[in-house]
This record gives C-alpha cells, sequence and structure tokens, in this order.
C-alpha cells in the first residue's frame, strides 16, 4: 500500500504567468544583435550635459564599449562605441561637459592591474604647450593616441630572451671572462688604476676641455661666416696650383741655384774663417781701451766744441760777464813753441833794427780793443793754457820793469790792475 502523499499542482495561473516570462525573456534575447547591445547599469556621463569625442587608435586590443575613461586615474566618462575606419579603430568616448582638457590633448590604453579590463586614459600633452580647450565633436587624431604593451607581449619577449635569446650566451661570456681573468690580476688590477688616473685627470681639466670645445664652436662660427670667401679661395686654388705646375721647372732650377749658393757660402766662411778670428783678436785691444776710456770720452767731445770754456762754466756767468782774468801772450816764440814752430830768428832778417827784449824778431803795434770782462781781484792762480790765456789768474809783471806793460793791463781791464 503506497502511503505517500500526491504532488502538489501548480495553479493555472502560476504556470501562464511563468511561461508569459520565459517568453519574454527568450524573445528579447533572440532581438539582441550581442550582450554588448545590453545596456549595462551603471556608468559615467550617462546624463546630463555631455559631450562626445572620438580618438583614433592604430590598435585597440580588447577594449569594449562602455569601458571607463579616465582622467589623472578618476573616471569621467566612458567608450561609447568602437568603429573600423580604414586600418585604424575610431572611439567615440562620452565626457562630461565640465572636463576641462586641451584641444591637442592625448589619449592612451591602459590597463586596471596585471590582469584588469582596459581602459582609455586622457591627459595633456607632455612635449607642448596645451592649446585650446576640448570640445564637442573633438577629434584625437593618431598622432596623439598610444598603448602600453601587453602583459602577453612581455611574457612572450621574455620567452624568446630565455630560450633563444643571449642570456644563454651569459654562461660563455662568463668562462671566457674568468679565463681572461686567470693569472692576470695585477696587470687588470694595473690597468684600472691607470683608468681611474686616466679619467681624474680628464675630471681636473674639465673647464679646459670645455674652453677649447668652446673655441672650437667660435672657430667653426668664424668659419661659416667667412665660407663665401673660402669658397672663393677654393676656386681660385685650382689656378694657382696650375701656376705653380706651369713654372715647376723654373722652380726646381731656382732652388739648384740656391743649394750652389749655399755651397759657395759654406767655402768661403770655411776659407775666411782664421782671417775673420784673426781681425776680431786684432779689435780686442781696442774695444779695450775703449771700456777703460769710460765716460772721459763723451766729456772730451763736450769741451771740444765749446773750447775753452766746458758745460760746467755756464752757471757761472752773470748776465754777459762774469768773474774772470785772462793773460793773452802775444809772444811770438812762446806761439811758435806751443805750434812746434821753431823758435830761433828767421833767415834773412835785416840787421839794425830795434829790438824789443825777451823777442826775437820786430813786433809790430798791435792795439787791443776793451774787453767787458770785469776782473777777479780775489783770485790768485788759475788755469792757464800756456801762451794763449790764463783764466783766473792776475796779469804777469814785466820782467823789464816797464810801465807800459802795467798801463796796457789797465786799459785792457778797464782801469783795474
Amino acid at each position: 500500500m503506497n502511503l505517500r502523499p500526491a504532488p502538489k499542482r501548480m495553479p493555472r495561473a502560476r504556470q501562464a504567468l511563468s511561461g508569459l516570462v520565459v517568453g519574454a525573456v527568450l524573445l528579447g534575447v533572440s532581438g539582441c544583435q550581442g550582450a554588448f547591445d545590453l545596456p549595462l547599469p551603471g556608468g559615467a556621463a550617462n546624463s546630463g550635459d555631455i559631450i562626445r569625442v572620438t580618438a583614433e587608435f592604430a590598435d585597440v586590443l580588447d577594449l569594449v564599449p562602455q569601458s571607463a575613461v579616465k582622467v589623472d586615474q578618476v573616471t569621467v566618462g566612458s567608450v561609447e562605441k568602437i568603429e573600423l575606419n580604414g586600418w585604424t579603430a575610431r572611439v567615440t568616448l562620452r565626457l562630461p561637459k565640465s572636463v576641462k582638457l586641451p584641444d591637442n590633448a592625448v589619449a592612451e590604453l591602459k590597463q586596471t592591474s596585471l590582469l584588469g579590463e582596459k581602459y582609455v586614459e586622457l591627459a595633456a600633452p607632455t612635449t607642448t604647450a596645451p592649446q585650446g580647450r576640448l570640445g564637442d565633436g573633438d577629434n584625437i587624431p593618431l598622432a596623439h593616441t598610444g598603448r602600453n604593451p601587453e602583459v602577453e607581449e612581455v611574457l612572450s619577449a621574455m620567452s624568446l630572451l630565455l630560450n633563444g635569446g643571449g642570456v644563454a650566451q651569459l654562461k660563455i661570456i662568463e668562462t671566457e671572462l674568468n679565463n681572461a681573468a686567470r693569472g692576470n690580476q695585477s696587470q687588470i688590477r694595473d690597468v684600472i688604476t691607470q683608468l681611474n688616473t686616466f679619467i681624474g685627470g680628464l675630471d681636473s681639466q674639465k673647464s679646459e676641455i670645455v674652453r677649447a670645445i668652446e673655441n672650437i664652436d667660435t672657430l667653426a662660427a668664424k668659419l661659416a661666416a667667412q665660407k663665401e670667401n673660402i669658397g672663393k679661395a677654393l676656386d681660385a686654388l685650382p689656378g694657382g696650383l696650375k701656376v705653380l705646375a706651369d713654372q715647376r721647372q723654373q722652380l726646381v732650377q731656382m732652388l739648384q741655384a740656391l743649394s750652389r749658393l749655399g755651397a759657395v757660402g759654406t767655402q768661403v766662411i770655411q776659407q775666411s774663417k782664421a782671417d775673420t778670428a784673426a781681425n776680431l783678436r786684432a779689435l780686442t785691444p781696442i774695444l779695450g781701451e775703449l771700456t777703460k776710456a769710460g765716460d772721459n770720452l763723451p766729456k772730451s767731445l763736450q769741451l771740444l766744441l765749446t773750447y775753452p770754456f766746458s758745460d760746467s762754466t755756464i752757471g757761472a756767468m752773470k748776465g754777459d760777464y762774469t768773474n774772470m782774468s785772462a793773460t793773452l801772450d802775444l809772444n811770438l816764440a812762446n806761439l811758435a813753441g806751443n805750434m812746434g814752430l821753431p823758435t830761433g830768428p828767421p833767415t834773412g832778417v835785416p840787421t839794425g833794427l830795434p829790438t824789443i827784449p825777451g823777442l826775437p824778431i820786430p813786433t809790430p803795434s798791435v792795439s787791443v780793443p776793451s774787453l767787458p770782462i770785469t776782473p777777479s781781484h780775489s783770485s790768485t792762480s788759475g788755469n792757464c793754457v800756456p801762451g794763449i790765456i790764463c783764466v783766473g789768474a792776475p796779469p804777469p809783471s814785466s820782467s823789464s820793469g816797464s810801465s807800459s806793460s802795467d798801463e796796457s793791463w789797465r786799459s785792457l781791464y778797464g782801469g783795474a790792475a
């Protein structure tokens, strides 16, 4: 006997409602183009004042509509749709009107985490100055968009490096370095020390090196300024070289003649060497005496032009007069003796002529005019030039004791004895 209770039957109203809901869901699903067409709840910039901006990407990877659009890591909008435009992808971004971005903003595809979803990052340019403001309908060109490398790309490159790249060569490189350094530690240490010294010298001469580079830059600038003149000189250089080439034979002959002249000059110098040395040795005594003369030679030349007065007597002059006494010796015998002439009586002198004591020949009558010279009565002696003038000495006394001599001196000195 079956004692289990009979199953309860669902009311017909509930069955009808369940069938209606399932049918509506099946009908809605059959009318959709795909899962991306289903509206997703939430999201940014879905209402209010919004603007739409397009961005062109060479590759959008697995970016999907309704992905986030961020500015400074803050979600401000979303991706509205992705379209194919030739060989590039055009992404329409939905942004609030309050977002402040320059007209030359950049867009970049990034990833929230290592395996996270993709999103679009908008930012101001870093290489150029911001210009204008991003508005509705603006387009971010392909030159201002980019993307980060994918995790798959990084792992693929690492796999290539580890399997068939240069990692396998590190063991060989290490082994060869050990073989090269084994037993050469001192030489390697010395090389490192010398390299350190060299680098230190370069560092200490850094200012001079910079100055040399700056001078080279200045020279290059001057050469660039004279570029036209240098070009003219280079253009004229072939003509000058042609002239030299045409006169090559004459130049060779001139150089050969110079060579022969040099040989002859060498022979002349060698043959006259002894005579030249003898002449120089003969000049040695003369130069020695001139050296001994010292200052006497220029002093004597000063006296030669002002004889018998030297330059030092100028200070003793007072106007047109000077205190001095002069003895004028007109004795012809003394004059003749001073001049080296014979003092004896000349031959053929007639006899019976009156003679003056002390004179071997007749003395003519000579009248001496008065000289504007003031005698010096205080001087008792002076410097006398025998037979000519005695400066600073009193008049000589007459050996004959005649008064005519005193009167002559009085008239000569203006009445002063």
